[in-house]
């Protein structure tokens, strides 16, 4: 059997509303489809915190509306390390204080408290634009959703 490629021209079921279709990628439409097909009849946003950190956002009409795509934890790390004369890289983990004690710590605490103010803000703003009328199913994806598991940003992770 051959291997299924999800790209251009592939019928999911979803109708893309995209400048050009063609520019999604097909790991956002793989999202997307999965959702859909998860959380039938309801509006999505879909966080996938892979190398980039994207929202993908979807009616429950099954109209891909766009997203949003900013650094993901591991890159903003990555940055840092590379493009700062003297922090080391530290090991991407969950903060309890905001305030960090030491460089490491507070690395830790910038990478962990702001991507979280992001995702926060981008889900509020999403929602307003989007759903004004009814809440979205929020669901998170990909390598690091866990490290949030407890903070009240989504409804559901799948790995």
């Amino acid at each position: 059997m051959s291997p299924f490629e999800l790209g251009p021209g592939v019928k999911t079921g979803l109708k893309i509303n995209y400048r050009n279709p063609a520019e999604v990628g097909a790991d956002r439409i793989a999202n997307a489809v999965a959702a859909v097909e998860q959380f039938p009849g309801k509006n999505l946003i879909i966080i996938d915190f892979g190398t980039a950190t994207t929202f993908d956002v979807i009616t429950k009409d099954k109209v891909y509306q766009g997203g949003t795509i900013l650094p993901g934890l591991q890159i903003s790390m990555e940055a840092l390390e590379q493009k700062a004369a003297k922090l080391p890289p530290v090991e991407i983990v969950k903060r309890d204080k905001a305030v960090g004690r030491s460089t490491i710590g507070s690395i830790q605490s910038g990478l962990y408290f702001g991507q979280m103010g992001m995702v926060k803000e981008l889900i509020k703003g999403i929602t307003q634009e989007s759903f004004p009328e009814e809440e979205p199913v929020v669901v998170a994806t990909g390598g690091f959703p866990n490290l949030y598991r407890n903070d009240n940003l989504f409804h559901m992770i799948v790995p």
